[in-house]
């Protein structure tokens, strides 16, 4: 039986191409970088290089590149600093965020080391603007703005420009999770008033356990993880070198084939939706499917019935991967925090499926998964 992998908004395969870039590192070139001899000069210079073509593609200067090990990470260090370094006691964000921002955030608020607001959302899940100026004009001390660029479970992407441009005129800090953007969409980072955003390799065909933080050049952090000079000083310990040259090769990769790849994928979407419309009855889109919303994520709720109580789990015996939402609740039966914020509560009765498509998907393969769905409802 072949297996269909509709989970690329989970993790995505490694690119032959990016692993042929590891490989040297892996094997011959494994001298520690900080240390002072040639195998370590070699493996610094990589470091640095990748550095430079993160940096360049991103459009910011490579010393506002710092490499971490994900997403979470690269969340956890922007929002301790903002608390910590840079003076915010308010922090904004939305029900929607990645549980890497919200947990945090909530961690920061049990502590009483800030207030925490919720901005409202619009019927389409998007962030409500006009609330988020009232937020921010409303708290007199220095504000943390925290919201993501695109959602993970549902998809809808967020305005990071206009929300940038409020942020500068209430003089707030702003991070934005970009981690379902980052390798997906074109970044300029000189001409966006943000000040911390994320990547995660392994979301655009490189290796798990590498990301980014970029650090605007204008704010000055202290680090989140102490006990070493690594990374100007700025992330403690031993650099993962090959996923390093891994994250700055795939990025390479999915930048140059951006059109065409945002193109196919956003077909594909555009299929699979048509073809369950087709089919079945009942259905309803999550978020802003044909509106802003990201082209590699389809989030659908089949109506709770006897049959589609144990979908995800029949569609994973037919060796069909999906999940019901992020990879962290993939597989469980309850409906997550994303859901039930769109649906104000009213999610009990539905059975969200996320289907997330990438480059190596076929059309062949969403009619094979619809035939399946047909004898499972």
């Amino acid at each position: 039986m072949s297996r269909i992998y509709f989970d690329n908004a989970a993790t995505t395969s490694l690119d032959s191409e990016v692993l042929d870039a590891m490989m040297p590192f892996l094997t011959e070139k494994f001298g520690n970088p900080s240390s002072v001899y040639s195998y370590g000069r070699e493996t610094k210079m990589a470091i640095e290089n990748a550095r430079k073509q993160v940096a360049k593609i991103l459009n910011c200067t490579p010393s506002e590149i710092f490499f971490t090990s994900g997403g979470t990470e690269s969340t956890n260090t922007a929002v301790n600093a903002a608390i910590r370094d840079l003076g915010c006691k308010h922090i904004i964000t939305s029900p929607l965020e990645h549980h890497a921002t919200l947990h945090t955030v909530e961690h920061m608020a049990h502590y009483g080391h800030a207030t925490l607001s919720l901005v409202n959302l619009t019927d389409k899940g998007h962030i409500d603007m006009a609330h988020l100026e009232e937020l921010l004009a409303a708290n007199k001390e220095r504000t943390l703005v925290t919201l993501m660029h695109a959602n993970n479970e549902i998809g809808n992407i967020m305005d990071i420009q206009a929300v940038g441009e409020l942020c500068r005129k209430y003089d707030a800090i702003f991070h934005s999770d970009t981690v379902q953007t980052v390798g997906h969409y074109p970044f300029d980072l000189k001409n966006t008033y943000v000040h911390f955003i994320n990547g995660a390799g392994h979301k655009f065909h490189g290796p798990k356990g590498v990301g980014i933080l970029y650090v605007n050049e204008n704010i000055s952090i202290k680090p989140f993880l102490t006990g070493g000079a690594q990374e100007r000083n700025m992330r403690a310990g031993t650099e993962n070198l090959y996923g390093i040259v891994g994250f700055a090769k795939a990025l390479e990769i999915a930048t140059a084939r951006y059109e065409q790849d945002s193109t196919y994928i956003g077909e594909l979407k555009q299929y699979m939706a048509e073809k369950l419309n087709e089919n079945f009855s009942g259905l309803t889109f999550n978020g802003d499917t044909n509106g802003k919303s990201l082209y590699t994520v389809l989030n659908v709720s089949f109506p709770m019935t006897e049959k589609t109580d144990m979908l995800l789990f029949n569609l994973d015996i037919a060796g069909i991967c999906v999940s019901g939402g992020s990879a962290c609740t993939s597989g469980a039966s309850s409906v997550s925090h994303v859901i039930k914020a769109i649906h104000n509560g009213q999610s009990a009765q539905m059975v969200p499926i996320r289907f997330s498509f990438c480059r190596h998907n076929t059309k062949e393969e969403i009619d094979a998964v619809i035939e399946k769905l047909k004898t499972l409802l």
